[in-house]
């Protein structure tokens, strides 16, 4: 007779599994509250002491980890030795083994947590009967995922067995649930302890989406999240109108939360290609709106906005003038909402914005070969900290202009440099290899506007020379922030008060390739 064990602290299908077993002709095995919840449906099972004649123990830490269980697993039944040492230890095989652990992840999210909590919620016998059957998967056929249950039910009510591909397919997903359920645990045990470069890096991340293609069409991609949620991230932030998000979309729409985030006030960002094109901040978020088209309204088409307050049909309007790709807020007003979802290919979806300031995990980047690890660049800075270069001296105004910029320029892809005055971006120079090619982008962008006048310029690294200052010079430009730090810091100086430009050096650079 085959013999199933099932031990799930997850009951979700279970009892129909069971008696599709039973129908079958199957023996069960089971433990604890699983088997509990079986009786109670009235399905008959065999206790685990019962197999192993031993007590369960030390508060069920000891129950399944017996010779008489994992050699009825780990046994070749086509191996002649095994099958003698099965006969002379009376070890019966088990043939199907349904588990799913205790819920450690589920435990270490909670707000209140305890370490000996999380402790106490790592599975040891769970994973191990999953190892076991599905190293053994030439004959043992073993379940993780409630998922999976139909389908093997169905093979043993056709077939009598399941089929060698299955239980493959089904050992290779256990394998990887186990050393996701593991990774989880290096991860918690790693950040007790405040290990910050542990020897190895332990990960894992759940599949979110199915991708069309990646950046271009010949290439294949996927969308995975944190296994652990992050709040204020686009893995969580929820859809509702519009086609699936593209492998651009996302990193997209990553780059132009992170800009938000810079941000309590209301505040509008438009971005393309991983660039912001408009930055606007105001007392209300429509004005903000309209200074953030208003900074460049060719670039804004077929891009990306996100604001930082509700969208009302106000807005909802000006927007639905223009094709753009996704609109992310904290949420959308009604009639909003009606409105905007009339067309057909827009995104929109919905953030939450609270936990918007919280640092989050460090970022992560592939390499060939290897991931780099770094903080997230969420310094707080303190513009009253900043250090005056210059014998000119920034007014209130162009102080305030400074801040705004430095939020911004921070991310603009390097060589960065923004124009802005206090509450708009008016032009943005990015990516370019030198730094003097990135501040004739960003004049040009401005000055076609007609929006230089009173305009502050914000660089991201320093000036390696006096010739961009002297360009910014010659287009009215009067104040200037920069980290400093250049072995020729002092020529910038010089160049700045030549031209009488008030010049701050922050100390701290924000490069971003």
């Amino acid at each position: 007779m085959k013999r199933a064990l099932i031990s799930v602290s997850d009951k979700t299908g279970i009892v129909e599994l069971a008696a599709g077993l039973l129908d079958a002709g199957w023996e069960i095995i089971s433990t604890g509250g699983t088997q509990t919840a079986l009786d109670n449906a009235g399905i008959k099972t065999i206790g685990i002491e019962d197999v192993t004649h031993f007590p369960e123990m030390m508060d069920g830490r000891v129950k399944t980890l017996h010779p008489l269980i994992h050699g009825g697993l780990l046994s070749r039944r086509d191996n002649a030795e095994h099958v003698k040492a099965m006969t002379a230890h009376h070890i019966q095989p088990i043939d199907l083994v349904v588990v799913n652990l205790y819920p450690f992840k589920e435990t270490i999210l909670k707000a209140d947590v305890t370490t000996k909590d999380a402790i106490e919620n790592i599975d040891i016998g769970g994973p191990s009967m999953l190892r076991s059957a599905a190293k053994n998967h030439e004959f043992v056929t073993v379940l993780v995922d409630p998922k999976d249950y139909v389908t093997v039910l169905a093979e043993i009510k056709n077939k009598g067995e399941t089929t060698f591909a299955t239980r493959q397919k089904l050992a290779a997903k256990v394998f990887r649930h186990t050393a996701a359920y593991d990774a989880l645990i290096a991860g918690f045990m790693t950040d007790l302890v405040k290990e910050k470069e542990p020897e190895k890096l332990t990960l894992t991340y759940d599949l979110k989406q199915d991708l069309r293609y990646g950046e271009n069409s010949h290439q294949e991609a996927s969308f995975y999240s944190d296994a652990l949620p992050i709040n204020y991230s686009i893995a969580q932030a929820r859809q509702l109108h519009g086609k699936a998000l593209s492998y651009n979309n996302i990193k997209d729409a990553d780059a132009a939360i992170r800009i938000a985030r810079e941000f309590t006030e209301p505040t509008v960002v438009a971005l393309k290609h991983m660039n912001p094109c408009g930055i606007g901040t105001a007392a209300t978020i429509e004005k903000a709106y309209d200074f953030a088209y208003e900074a460049d309204p060719v670039s804004i088409f077929g891009g990306i906005i996100v604001l930082n307050r509700e969208v009302d049909f106000a807005i909802a309007q000006k927007m639905h003038q223009l094709f753009l790709e996704i609109i992310i807020a904290p949420s959308f007003a009604p009639a909003a909402l009606e409105l905007l979802s009339g067309k057909k290919n827009i995104r929109l979806m919905t953030l939450d914005f609270h936990d918007a300031l919280a640092t989050g995990l460090p970022e992560k980047v592939s390499v060939l070969g290897g991931l780099l690890v770094q903080g997230q660049d969420v310094i707080q800075e303190d513009p009253t900290a900043w250090k005056v270069a210059t014998k000119r001296q920034p007014s209130q105004e162009e102080l305030e202009a400074l801040a705004f910029a430095w939020k911004a320029v921070k991310h603009v892809k390097s060589n960065a440099i923004v124009l802005a005055k206090q509450h708009q971006t008016v032009g943005i120079g990015a990516g370019q290899m030198n730094r003097v090619g990135s501040v004739k982008i960003a004049i040009d962008q401005a000055e076609t506007a007609g929006k230089m006048d009173g305009a502050v310029l914000a660089s991201d690294a320093y000036f390696p020379m006096g010739d961009s200052v002297e360009i910014a010079a010659q287009h009215g430009i009067k104040a200037i922030v920069q980290p400093g730090g250049s072995i020729r810091d002092q020529e910038s100086i010089d160049m700045a008060d030549k031209y009488d430009i008030a010049m701050v050096f922050t100390d701290i650079r924000h490069f971003r390739h």
